[in-house]
């Protein structure tokens, strides 16, 4: 039940996709980040990734299969996603995860800050670490957790393991996380949030 309440309590301060996507941009007109006091290098990110995410939404549409899987889903469910303005892997998935809630109105899309949540954070860490985006699925009514996803999708997370196995540095590999990203088109994203709600694709919806 201690989840449970963090879960609660982060959401009196969360925000819908376009308050987050403008907290954003009206932060970045006065040269600041989401994260108080983080340096310029975390408004050059932010920069970065608020271009992403407006590419992201032109650019990515659900496929005819995944559009109707996702309609299908028949449970009221809160998406809780824990982000920060500068984080890229999130620049990446939030417009991803967007347009996923907005095919379906029993999904209600919500964001928390991770540093003025770090209790909550600290309830859903991925190997130990506080990494963003973290997305959990969450049942209002039967006050449960029903899934998680995240920082990043299977093949991008291997990347990532491989360069920190490797001391590789991270203005090399973010590179190759880039690439990855605009080759994948948001396909990946959408398939493993469907997944975690055990959403099947029909193959015959495919064709």
């Amino acid at each position: 039940m201690k989840v449970i309440k963090k879960i609660e309590e982060g959401l009196k301060n969360s925000m819908s996709y376009p308050e987050y996507r403008k907290l954003i941009k009206d932060l970045l007109e006065k040269n600041q980040s989401t994260t108080k006091d983080a340096g310029e290098a975390y408004v050059e990110y932010s920069i970065l990734g608020y271009r992403r995410m407006l590419r992201w939404e032109k650019r990515f549409k659900l496929d005819s299969a995944q559009e109707e899987a996702i309609k299908e889903f028949d449970q009221n469910l809160i998406w809780l996603v824990i982000s920060e303005g500068w984080c890229g892997d999130a620049a990446h998935a939030l417009p991803i995860i967007n347009k996923l809630a907005e095919a379906n109105e029993k999904i209600n899309l919500r964001i928390v800050l991770r540093e003025e949540n770090l209790e909550l954070m600290d309830a859903f860490l991925t190997n130990g670490g506080r990494s963003i985006p973290k997305l959990i699925a969450f049942d209002p009514e039967k006050k449960m957790v029903m899934g998680t996803w995240g920082p990043r999708p299977e093949p991008a997370q291997k990347i990532f393991l491989e360069a920190k196995e490797k001391e590789i540095a991270f203005d090399i590999y973010e590179k190759d996380l880039q690439m990855w990203y605009n080759k994948d088109k948001g396909q990946t994203i959408s398939e493993e949030v469907l997944q975690m709600l055990n959403i099947e694709i029909s193959e015959e919806k495919t064709v």
